[in-house]
């Protein structure tokens, strides 16, 4: 079908920017005074929020975006996913799970270059017509990052210690994370610069990893109803004064591209603070769901992975991260099933309405959001969870580990971390020729695509699930 598109006869070069987590909020009201040229984009532009994947995470959230299918059709629900229905055999979901064309692969077709870089599962690199320089899942500068090959010599002279991402984000050592995060940016924005000036395109898109990492490290300083605010902190402004340099070098961009080429300005998901985590597995334990041959020690955080299942008195466990994710044991599908298949939907039935009254720290109740992929998702590959739980709608995480001592803790288990992502994240779309909107309501992050190729005069394939935005 791919060889069957035609380029009309539209010559929009097209700049795209990325932002992991942006907050719609924090660029439309609290910061804009201060963001001159995100402002500038806005005037005369289309702008608002932009409903985020389910789920809303980085992966698979910058894939949808860029092929117009949602996670089910995609068959990718997180960064690891199940490779088959066994216990333990999980794949980490690159580049080579992405098999459906995105809009630089489209582009190809038609003969326009794109310049890709950092954008998310581009690891392990593939060759597109243009440059591309892989992403944060890239494990260092060692391995084959770029296409063309040589690529990688240019990015590596502009920027010898380049970066794809910081080691560890989730740690108490906030003074060097901050320098870290700014290292990376530093070494991203010079490669961009470069690649703006230096590569041929038609089509340029730029992810920026590290404000993610910036809002999971420093929420607590910048948000006054964080439980761990602290007014006096020497961090307090460093969120604040990201989004200022963004700003800045977004200028520095614009004035490299010219007044010719329509920018779009857009995040894969926003951020929230986050209130502590909900232990899924210890509960299910607790509640009789999951079931261990030697119960876990109380008091010692144990992986649930090194724990000792009893998968013939198992009907359910579950996964961390900042959505849960939810399995039953099935019989006929899962290796020791005890669910019989026709008492599946029953069953599930069951443990969502169970998982609606789970509550928070103090016995306070809790709004989750409890999702069956079937019903969310116009087609369903791969091995999705049974359920999907946004705890607190997303202001508490999963937490997957036990020994806890309780359903809850207010300690992430795998370092210390502020801030889970919300549903809304937002775009800024400025065309060179044409008046924009305004302030729009109502867009998805699957329309970015469709929209993309319109302006660029390249038609849009049927069976993508988005629409353009006017």
């Amino acid at each position: 079908m791919l060889n069957r598109l035609l380029s009309r006869k539209k010559d929009t070069r097209v700049l795209v920017i990325g932002l992991d987590c942006a907050s719609p909020h924090l660029i439309f009201d609290e910061f804009r005074a201060e963001l001159p040229h995100f402002s500038r984009l806005m005037t005369n532009g289309t702008w608002g929020q932009l409903e985020s994947a389910i789920p809303c995470i980085t992966v698979p959230a910058w894939s949808s975006m860029m092929t117009s299918r949602d996670a089910g059709a995609l068959g990718i629900y997180g960064f690891r996913n199940r490779a088959d229905y066994s216990y333990d055999h999980m794949t980490t979901a690159d580049s080579t799970h992405v098999r459906h064309p995105r809009v630089w692969d489209i582009l190809g077709v038609v003969g326009k270059l794109s310049t890709v870089l950092a954008v998310p599962q581009t690891y392990p690199i593939n060759p597109i017509n243009g440059t591309m320089l892989s992403c944060f899942l890239t494990p260092n500068t060692q391995t084959t990052f770029t296409y063309p090959a040589i690529f990688k010599n240019e990015a590596l002279r502009v920027a010898p210690d380049y970066a794809f991402d910081v080691k560890d984000f989730r740690t108490n050592d906030k003074a060097q994370l901050h320098q870290n995060l700014l290292h990376l940016r530093d070494v991203q924005f010079r490669v961009l610069k470069h690649a703006i000036q230096h590569t041929k395109w038609d089509f340029l898109m730029h992810v920026d990893i590290a404000l993610d990492r910036i809002h999971h490290g420093f929420w607590r300083y910048h948000d006054p109803k964080h439980r761990l605010y602290d007014p006096n902190s020497p961090f307090i402004n460093v969120i604040r004064d990201y989004y200022r340099l963004l700003d800045s070098q977004l200028g520095e961009i614009l004035s490299l591209v010219g007044d010719d080429v329509a920018v779009m300005v857009v995040s894969d998901h926003g951020v929230k603070r986050m209130d502590g985590g909900i232990c899924i597995n210890e509960w299910l334990w607790r509640e009789g769901w999951l079931n261990f041959k030697n119960p876990p020690p109380e008091g010692v955080i144990t992986p649930f992975e090194a724990l000792d299942v009893d998968w013939a008195r198992t009907r359910a466990w579950g996964a961390g991260g900042y959505y849960g994710r939810i399995f039953l044991n099935v019989a006929g599908r899962e290796p020791q099933g005890i669910i019989p298949a026709d008492d599946f939907e029953r069953v599930r039935d069951e443990l969502s309405t169970a998982i609606m009254g789970i509550t928070g720290a103090d016995g306070e109740a809790l709004t989750h959001r409890v999702i069956r992929p079937q019903e969310v998702y116009a087609q369903v590959n791969g091995i999705p969870p049974d359920l999907m739980v946004y705890f607190g709608e997303l202001s508490w995480r999963a937490v997957g580990s036990l020994g806890h001592g309780a359903h809850y803790t207010l300690e992430n288990d795998t370092g210390p971390d502020d801030a889970n992502h919300d549903t809304q994240g937002m775009f800024i779309l400025h065309h060179p020729h044409k008046k924009g909107r305004g302030c729009v309501s109502g867009e998805n992050l699957l329309n970015i695509a469709p929209t993309l190729l319109e302006m660029m005069g390249v038609k849009i394939p049927e069976d993508m699930q988005g629409r353009i935005i006017p």
